[in-house]
C-alpha cells in the first residue's frame, strides 16, 4: 500500500477555522484572484484548494450548501462532473501531471475538511512526487507558488 504523507496540511488542521462555510462564502465574494475561485459555472464553481497536497489541486463544488450527492439536482450533477472533465483537461494542459486522484469524501468521518457541503477533489500526481522531504524534515516541497498555479490555470477551465 502506498500511503500519500501530508504534514504541512497540520496548518489547516490545526489552525483556526473559518466561521461558517467556505465553500458558501468564497463564491459570494468578487475577488476570485484572491479566493482562488478559477471558474464559475451555472451550478457549480472552480476553487484552488489552499492547502494542496500537490500543485494544482483544486475542489468543484456545488454553490448550495448541500451534504451529499442525493441532494445535487440534474443540472448541478451534470455540471459538477462536466466541470472535473475539464479540470482535468486543463490540468493536463497547465502541468503534464502523470495522473490524478480525484475524490469526494462525504462526511467528516470520511475524511472531510468540509463535511456539510459536497466538493470533489481533483489532484494531479506525478511520478515520485512523493519523497523523503514530508518524511524526514515535516516539509511538503511545493514547486509553485499558489499564485502562480492560479495564473496557469486561469481562464483554461
Amino acid at each position: 500500500m502506498e500511503h500519500i504523507w501530508a504534514p504541512w496540511r497540520v496548518e489547516f488542521i490545526l489552525g483556526e477555522k473559518p466561521k461558517g462555510c467556505i465553500l458558501c462564502q468564497r463564491p459570494q465574494e468578487k475577488d476570485d484572484k484572491s479566493n482562488l475561485v478559477l471558474y464559475r459555472g451555472k451550478q457549480n464553481f472552480v476553487i484552488l484548494n489552499r492547502f494542496p497536497y500537490n500543485p494544482g489541486h483544486l475542489m468543484i463544488s456545488p454553490y448550495r450548501h448541500i451534504p451529499g450527492l442525493e441532494e445535487l439536482t440534474d443540472a448541478e450533477m451534470l455540471e459538477h462532473f462536466d466541470l472535473v472533465r475539464r479540470s482535468t483537461k486543463a490540468l493536463r494542459q497547465a502541468f503534464s501531471p502523470a495522473a490524478f486522484n480525484i475524490g469526494i469524501n462525504i462526511g467528516r468521518a470520511a475524511g472531510a475538511g468540509i463535511g456539510d457541503h459536497i466538493h470533489t477533489h481533483v489532484v494531479p500526481r506525478w511520478d515520485g512526487d512523493t519523497n523523503f522531504m514530508p518524511v524526514l524534515a515535516d516539509t511538503r516541497v511545493l514547486p509553485e507558488a499558489l499564485a502562480a498555479t492560479y495564473e496557469k490555470l486561469q481562464g483554461l477551465i
